[in-house]
């Protein structure tokens, strides 16, 4: 990467996409101050702690550790200098509402085995299954994720041709997992994982079935300290290489100028050549810049495609919460009707599909001696109403719903309990509509066709995080963050 020496960047937000922005611009000599709204750093990787009890607040899986190496490599690091990494066993437990149940490790003979008993010839369509989901990660990731390929231009190019021959591109997953298994619970586990790219399996193209070699192959860890533990980790290497980091420093505005900006931040005014924007895009440019500068009008933002937002539960139990495991996911054998009420007819869901994070089965320290630390995660539509009654009326369902088909009644043992919902994503982190993750990963909205890094209509500023390339999820944010600084380097 070129020097920036003598460069003033300022980087508004703290989420992993800023971090790393503000990482590699200062590694290239840049003079980076990062603004960060909230009182500590990590975006939503934020920490909740009361009475002895920690939660992470937002991202809980550690998954895709080869990008976090790498990232760290960048830096003659490596992600041990910062944290200590558990391998899960299983890697997540899953209750069906029929009252069934299975654990999916990392042993493939032994997932082979447990596709078997639910389908004859299933134990070796998973295999073919994961041989095509590990070619699709490697080509995918090297020359479509780690190769910023953001415009038309980009994808003009012979190595993307070559490359690209045999990938599962199009299609959804629905039409591509159904060429392999018949039985819907078995569709349901290598499925699953569209929720953390924040869309269904009939609108989430094909090429994301590179996440079950993420899950199966690459492992499921657990970080010391959790994802927040994390992004501390990343904080601290900001910092040492020489990033001014301000928490509590909310951006008001920012004002581009001939050649220098100005932000109002946290009461005071900001100064830089460059300006790097980790927060929600779509609030960026609604609400931080003049309208005339803004790359996209509310219409534009209005039309898309958004992720859910999620109805989260945090509580802290007297007593252990057997047989939860650290990462529990608790189905409906059908669940279209859930993805209906979150893509379709927006709607609180009837019979919800919900993930349940279990840390103090893996960490002592998250929860006080002879307690259990846990969340439950709903996905939900953004932009629902989320009134305090109706949160109620909702928690007492989850929690009844958690019994009846976990066998893990906590309603008369909790110590301590905190709500986070729509309305709190969107006050917390301007999130648009309140969305947990941001845009989806559907086929319009994937790759060149997500909102660009550098701004349509301002020099010098420039977009990181979920809603950019290469998308949603950590592993992602860290690339965004490579990619922005990168195209600072070569602009100036």
């Amino acid at each position: 990467m070129q020097s920036l020496a003598g460069t003033d960047v300022a980087v508004v937000g703290g989420g992993f996409g800023g971090l790393s922005a503000a990482c590699y611009l200062a590694d290239a000599g840049a003079d980076v101050t990062l603004l960060e709204k909230n009182e500590q750093l990590g975006g939503r990787a934020s920490l909740y702690e009361e009475d002895g009890f920690r939660f992470d607040m937002g991202p809980s899986w550690y998954l895709m550790p080869d990008v976090f190496e790498r990232f760290f490599d960048a830096f003659d690091r490596v992600p041990e200098d910062y944290f200590a990494l558990e391998p899960l066993d299983p890697h997540y437990r899953v209750f069906w509402k029929d009252g069934d149940r299975v654990d999916m490790t990392g042993d493939v003979e032994e997932v082979k085995e447990a596709f078997e008993s639910y389908e004859a010839g299933a134990g070796d369509a998973f295999e073919d299954y994961l041989a095509k989901s590990e070619e699709n990660y490697e080509v995918g990731m090297e020359e479509f994720v780690y190769t910023d390929r953001s415009s038309v231009r980009d994808f003009l190019d012979l190595d993307v041709a070559r490359n690209a021959r045999g990938l599962t591109l199009l299609g959804s997953m629905r039409d591509h997992v159904g060429e392999y298994f018949d039985h819907p619970k078995l569709r349901q586990l290598v499925q699953y994982s569209l929720v953390f790219l924040g869309g269904s399996p009939e609108n989430t193209p094909a090429l994301y079935n590179l996440m079950t070699h993420v899950d199966v192959n690459l492992g499921v860890y657990y970080p010391e300290g959790g994802m927040n533990g994390v992004a501390r980790g990343i904080a601290e290497l900001a910092r040492e290489l020489g990033v001014e980091t301000r928490v509590d420093c909310p951006v008001e505005e920012i004002h581009p100028g001939y050649d220098r900006f100005t932000l109002g931040a946290g009461g005071e005014t900001v100064a830089a050549d460059v300006v790097v924007s980790d927060a929600d895009y779509a609030h960026t440019e609604q609400a931080l810049l003049p309208e005339q500068d803004r790359g996209f009008d509310e219409s534009y933002w209005a039309s898309r495609t958004w992720a859910p937002s999620a109805f989260l539960l945090y509580l802290g139990v007297d007593g252990d919460i057997d047989p939860l495991e650290h990462h529990t996911l608790v189905l409906p054998e059908e669940w279209d009707g859930h993805f209906a009420q979150i893509f379709d007819e927006p709607a609180w869901p009837d019979d919800p599909a919900y993930y349940v994070c279990a840390p103090s089965v893996t960490d002592d320290s998250v929860a006080p001696e002879g307690c259990s630390n846990l969340f439950v995660l709903v996905p939900v539509a953004p932009g629902l109403d989320d009134a305090e009654e109706t949160r109620e009326a909702y928690r007492d369902a989850v929690l009844a719903d958690l019994a009846e088909h976990t066998g893990v009644d906590v309603r008369d043992r909790i110590r301590v309990e905190r709500t986070f919902a729509v309305s709190d994503f969107a006050e917390r982190y301007n999130a648009y509509e309140g969305t947990a993750l941001g845009l989806a990963h559907t086929l319009r909205q994937t790759a060149l066709f997500r909102p660009p890094h550098r701004s349509k209509n301002v020099e010098d500023l420039y977009f990181t995080g979920g809603n950019t390339t290469p998308g949603i999820g950590v592993p992602m944010c860290l690339i965004s963050g490579e990619h922005v600084a990168a195209k600072v380097a070569a602009d100036r």
